[in-house]
């Protein structure tokens, strides 16, 4: 069938990722002889500068990986904690009922740097200037602007030149085909030049000590003692200090799986919506799914995004950094009881489960009246108001190597427009504690120490014990659902990575937004046109928006199969996502 661009195979390496330069930075250390680690470093600081509306160093980074030698998926931790002061009470006693989705009261510790870093020091084999000289160079000397930056700074003008003048400073020069950001570079030598040690594994910790005892956490001190504006229409300080960032540091944990016949499908932990995609597909397990020539029937897509509201009703009540019953939630008998509750006709109601007869327990802010909030924005790129609030984020990166290492990553946060930018670093802090809820608890409730229930949610899959698929896709709430359309058309459809990905997509904006202002829409789907089962879709009762032909989820993926033949795809949508190998 027709792809918009060949599925690559090869026997040497593979990169995919929502940007071309990230994806060549990538191949490029796998050709000066990097592993699949050193490679998505490279690439995941590049996409920081390159895709600056995104993602940024103040952001985090969750990943997925197996490697050669162990087939067992390890799921890395690279998103930081709420900061020691960050209560409900604190933010209650500033007349708030929602953390805002924009300034520095969102801020959690950064946690990229960490991240990358030690990822990079317990499995990569390069040293950190090596990785990090693609994306310095590109900072120092500049790289093609996205017109979709000068789109996002344009829309948050007014905010920056009136009460965020550092922002308006860096990037109201970011006209014409090329930019630069030579702070941001100056950052990232001043941290190289404190890695020093006697060996690779030392240079890198020394440099991890830079940022969160040193200049950087200094920075991040002194800054968020400021009060700036955010979409709350007053004035904020931060509650984030240098010593929660000295505190705080990136680990690794085992990830979450769930067996489909001869595929095991590995997520990260709770405190992620990662585990609502399984949720999905075990509720679809033993329904009726089918494809023809390549696209979803109408019986597909009308029980698929049944299936997502049920999974998601679940993540609203049931996930967050806490004990999360996840054994429970994934097991096929709850999984029975709930596929139950599916019928012919579209819910417009927010069901959540009782896993082991617990009784669940949603947010009250849930049982007001719906905000018009859709999910998230079309291709994964963010929704941005005037006052710099934004839904729907974030880059992806899928690695695979000629050993065998494989691993998904899904950066987010810190973009261009989420708070102001820190004058002396070159970028600004991520907004991630927006996530919480202030409502006393919850799973999901803030408190200092506790990860926020992010949406970043990157893949990895075994085929037969082995594993053999990574991919993800940004999108806010809509990650879990435009990769559940990816999984199903690749695995019940039969198509190629390419294909699959190409295949046309569909979300539900009845799932409620973990984005500021947390809004949601019963009942109504968006389905990209050329799917062609609208009419359909209506008769069963859903609200249906035809959206563009091309338009719904950045997904990129790359695979392993027995044989050692590598493969890689890229999304079309948006011409911006690449696969690069051979």
């Amino acid at each position: 069938m027709f792809t918009t661009r060949p599925e690559l195979v090869g026997t040497f390496g593979m990169v995919a990722s929502t940007h071309w330069l990230a994806s060549a930075a990538g191949m490029a250390v796998l050709e000066d002889g990097g592993n699949a680690f050193d490679a998505v470093v490279a690439a995941g600081f590049v996409l920081q500068v390159v895709e600056p509306h995104l993602n940024g160093p103040g952001g985090e980074v969750p990943a997925v990986f197996t490697t050669a030698g162990d087939p067992t998926p390890r799921v890395l931790c690279g998103q930081g904690v709420a900061p020691r002061a960050a209560t409900p009470a604190r933010y209650r006693d500033l007349g708030l009922d929602l953390v805002p989705g924009s300034g520095l009261l969102a801020a959690t510790v950064p946690g990229a740097w960490d991240g990358w870093l030690t990822l990079l020091r317990d499995h990569g084999t390069k040293r950190l200037a090596d990785v990090l000289s693609y994306a310095i160079g590109y900072a120092r000397n500049g790289f093609p602007l996205l017109e979709r930056v000068t789109a996002v700074v344009n829309t948050v003008r007014e905010l920056f030149t009136e009460h965020w003048p550092s922002s308006g400073e860096l990037w109201f020069g970011a006209t014409g085909a090329r930019f630069a950001n030579p702070r941001l570079a100056d950052t990232w030598e001043r941290l190289l030049a404190a890695a020093v040690g006697p060996s690779r594994e030392a240079e890198i910790d020394a440099a991890r000590r830079a940022w969160s005892q040193g200049f950087v956490a200094e920075e991040i001190d002194r800054f968020c003692r400021l009060a700036f504006r955010d979409d709350s229409g007053r004035d904020h300080a931060g509650v984030l200090t240098g010593q929660d960032v000295a505190d705080w540091s990136a680990g690794y944990e085992r990830a979450v799986t769930a067996d489909f016949g001869e595929w095991t499908l590995a997520k990260c932990g709770g405190w992620t919506q990662g585990p609502v995609l399984l949720q999905q597909l075990r509720l679809l397990e033993r329904l009726d799914l089918s494809y023809v020539d390549g696209v979803a029937t109408a019986d597909t897509v009308h029980l698929a995004l049944e299936a997502t509201k049920l999974a998601f009703a679940d993540r609203e009540a049931w996930y967050g950094d806490t004990d999360v019953p996840l054994e429970a939630l994934l097991s096929r008998g709850y999984a029975a009881d709930r596929a139950a509750l599916i019928t012919d006709t579209a819910s417009f109601d927010l069901r959540p489960g009782s896993p082991d007869g617990r009784t669940p327990r949603l947010p009250a802010f849930l049982s007001a009246a719906p905000l018009d909030a859709p999910v998230s924005g079309a291709i994964g790129e963010p929704t941005v108001r005037p006052d710099g609030t934004t839904r729907g984020d974030t880059v992806h990166i899928d690695v695979v190597d000629r050993w065998g290492n494989l691993v998904s990553a899904t950066p987010s946060g810190g973009w261009l427009q989420s708070s102001p930018t820190i004058p002396g670093l070159g970028f600004c802090l991520g907004t991630r504690a927006q996530m919480f809820w202030l409502e006393e608890g919850l799973p999901n409730t803030v408190a200092p120490g506790k990860r926020p229930r992010i949406t970043l949610s990157p893949s990895l899959a075994l085929r037969d014990g082995v594993p053999a698929l990574a991919f993800g896709t940004p999108g806010g709430d809509g990650q879990d659902q435009w990769q559940l359309c990816f999984w199903l058309a690749h695995t019940v459809g039969g198509l190629n990575l390419q294909a699959a990905i190409d295949s046309p997509a569909w979300h539900s904006d009845a799932v409620p937004s973990s984005f500021y202002p947390r809004g949601s829409i019963p009942g109504r789907a968006q389905v990209e046109s050329r799917l062609g089962v609208s009419d359909e879709l209506r008769a069963r009762g859903h609200q249906v928006v035809d959206a563009e032909p091309w338009s719904l989820g950045r997904l990129s993926a790359v695979s392993r199969d027995q044989e050692g033949l590598l493969r890689a795809a890229a999304n079309p949508r948006g011409m911006q996502g690449y696969a690069a190998g051979r």
